[in-house]
């Protein structure tokens, strides 16, 4: 899990997407958000979700450069809050307790 970490500190997003999905994280909730995005049904182990999450963001962000019609700012906005939301899941669920 370490490794999807660091996968993520490497990516380089506009900082106002960064900045809108450090926010929106802050009122994530997987029960509510993730469903919306992977779609319905059992939802995955953090770090399971967060690869799916990686995949969908990296199409996205391939529409953004692009200038592809069909590119929603507001799901790539959602699927970065639920990205930011799942690292901090599983950051906090890798910190052992005292």
């Amino acid at each position: 899990m370490q490794d999807l970490l660091t996968m993520l500190q490497k990516l380089h997003r506009p900082r106002l997407l960064m900045r809108a999905a450090r926010i929106g994280a802050e009122d994530y909730r997987r029960g509510t958000h993730l469903p919306r995005i992977l779609g319905f049904g059992i939802l995955p182990r953090h770090g399971t979700a967060l690869i799916k999450l990686i995949e969908i963001e990296a199409a996205l962000d391939t529409q953004r450069k692009t200038a592809d019609a069909s590119y929603s700012l507001i799901r790539h906005v959602d699927v970065l809050i639920a990205m930011v939301g799942e690292a901090r899941f599983l950051k906090a669920a890798m910190m052992p307790s005292a």
